[in-house]
């Protein structure tokens, strides 16, 4: 054997014993006549002592040589600490070693492998293998784990069966762009790896398995931001003769046993808001809850002076700021900078102080007195001491960018709290979204998400008012997951292609598996998908998913360890039967 006991597992208990250890060198501190070395692995650290008086001369020339991240193994007997060291698991006792083998050598590590690090991001990645070394990577990986663990557990125990399905796939149109793979045995044909496994867990839905669930790869050739990663992880879930509430009871229990299992939590409410609600009082589809700054709609109380910024607004809609008083006009001005920068794109801001005996200044005092401002500080549950802050122009650009400042200004105040959790269920969303570039209607979901029945004559007339049996579990102002019930019949599926513009060549030519299934007993049925990836960063305190992925890649979407996409050869490319005709 390697070893005999891990480097976190010795303690006093085990003082007298010949032990066989393993590991990493995490560093070496030498004395001249007396040299300790701090021996890590998975489990911990324990300490290593040579000592010229006990150790032969020949194992302390040896010991002299060890450099960070040398991989070794000793044999010794663990002997008490004269110098206890309570930040580490095994800081009462240490080995007195009596053979050393150095297993591998390192070079000098890029950067130190430490829970502070002096490595940067990019450099981090490269050497990916060496960070996973560090205590905190290490700890987010094992919790992902854990949490993966806890959802196969509860997922079995109500009867899931998990099912995987294709990697390879047909390239249908979800939303965003499929990464495809030319098929080399079918000249000029590609595969697609798949955005996510919809249509085949609706197929095993008709293939009566009746509940399915896998923890599945997807992939989205889409535009990078901090938080997406081109592939990344789906708990993905189907039931077969369920109706809306059904669905979300049981995936309620899921979240509510992940929290208790995880995070030592009980959830007792999980509040139900429409998507037309969230986007009136917050101002985004997946608001966080836990704390207030809800949107104070002001056109009644703010159109009626010469004020034409607010005259000729679609909305004028502001938040209270608690103790936002308190800031300076230079404090003020530096927040209206960050709301006009182009992430943000607001064109300015007006606000009004509310003082602590009851009077109001605002930056528009020229068009609005006290009993107005009174009005506006009502409207939105603002208090003496706080700030109201207020921009207008079009409904939807100002309700994202007055999002944008109440999550900004919620940050600063402390008000996300990581070991708080608010979930919530956003139901009600629309069919169908109007998209300026194309001019016509798109799924905002996909194409399978069924309407709402009461809402169905609507489809001719009004489209943009049909609403989806959709819905979002939001956790901690983020999407965790979203599902629907889907539709289950062929005529309701072939209005939908229509509707979406269509032709029924077009639809047959892309979806004619699932329609040709749909004619064979389809059952009701809705689903479900979690992001894994999300949901362990959040459960984690977290919320930048690339630190719970072992291998993510950048924001460019590289993997800068193995220095991929790459390209290939021109043989490959022969027998793939392609041509590259790159225009740069």
């Amino acid at each position: 054997m390697y070893r005999t006991h891990s480097n976190g597992e010795l303690r006093l208990t085990n003082v007298g014993q010949e032990v066989t250890l393993v590991g990493w060198v995490q560093k070496t501190r030498d004395k001249g006549f007396m040299m300790w070395v701090d021996l890590r692995d998975r489990y911990g650290i324990t300490q290593l002592i040579f000592d010229e008086d006990r150790t032969p001369k020949e194992m302390m020339e040896k010991a002299k040589t060890l450099g960070r991240e040398f991989v070794i193994q000793v044999k010794g007997e663990v002997i008490e600490r004269v110098s206890r060291n309570s930040n580490i698991s095994t800081g009462d006792i240490e080995i007195l070693v009596k053979e050393l083998t150095i297993l591998n050598k390192s070079l000098v590590p890029p950067f130190t492998i430490e829970d502070e690090t002096d490595g940067g991001d990019e450099l981090r990645m490269k050497y990916r293998y060496l960070d996973i070394r560090r205590n905190p990577v290490r700890e987010n990986l094992i919790f992902r784990h854990k949490v993966a663990i806890e959802v196969r557990k509860y997922l079995s125990d109500k009867d899931f069966i998990e099912v995987e399905t294709p990697v390879l796939i047909k390239s249908t149109p979800e939303g965003a762009r499929d990464f495809v793979v030319p098929s080399r045995m079918n000249a000029g044909q590609f595969y697609a790896l798949p955005q996510s496994p919809q249509t085949f867990k609706q197929l095993l839905m008709v293939g009566g398995l009746d509940k399915y669930f896998q923890i599945v790869k997807c992939f989205r050739d889409e535009d990078l931001r901090a938080d997406r990663q081109p592939e990344f992880t789906q708990i993905d879930c189907e039931m077969a003769f369920v109706e809306q509430e059904d669905v979300l009871n049981t995936f309620e229990g899921l979240t509510r046993h992940l929290l208790k299992e995880i995070n030592g939590v009980e959830v007792a409410d999980f509040p139900r808001m429409t998507y037309d609600e969230a986007m009136k009082k917050y101002g985004n589809d997946k608001p966080d809850i836990r704390f207030g700054m809800e949107f104070g709609e002001l056109n009644e109380v703010a159109k009626h002076k010469e004020f034409s910024v607010f005259n000729n607004a679609e909305l004028v809609v502001g938040i209270a700021v608690p103790g936002g008083n308190s800031y300076t006009r230079k404090e003020i001005d530096k927040l209206i900078e960050w709301i006009k920068r182009p992430q943000v794109g607001a064109l300015g801001m007006v606000y009004s102080r509310c003082n602590d005996d009851g009077t109001f200044k605002s930056s528009v005092d020229k068009f609005y007195d006290e009993a107005d401002l009174a009005k506006w500080a009502e409207i939105t549950g603002a208090k003496a001491g706080d700030l109201i802050c207020v921009l207008s122009g079009n409904t939807d650009k100002v309700r994202t960018q007055l999002s944008a400042l109440r999550m900004e200004l919620a940050t600063r105040l402390g008000l996300r709290k990581p070991n708080e959790f608010a979930p919530l269920w956003v139901v009600d969303f629309p069919l169908l979204e109007w998209d300026e570039e194309s001019k016509r209607f798109h799924a905002m979901h996909h194409p399978f998400t069924s309407p709402k029945p009461e809402d169905m004559h609507l489809l001719d007339t009004d489209p943009g008012k049909v609403r989806a049996n959709a819905y979002d579990m939001v956790l901690n102002g983020n999407e965790i997951g979203g599902g629907s019930i889907r539709i289950h019949d062929k005529a309701t599926q072939a209005l939908m292609f229509d509707h979406l513009g269509f032709t029924p060549e077009e639809a047959k030519d892309q979806f004619g598996f699932l329609m040709n299934a749909f004619e064979y007993g389809a059952p009701p049925h809705g689903g479900l998908a979690f992001g894994l990836d999300r949901l362990v960063a959040i459960l984690g305190g977290q919320e930048t998913i690339r630190d719970f992925i072992a291998f993510p890649k950048n924001n460019s979407g590289r993997d800068v360890m193995i220095d991929a996409p790459s390209k290939i050869d021109e043989t490959q490319l022969k027998e793939l039967n392609l041509k590259l005709d790159l225009k740069l």
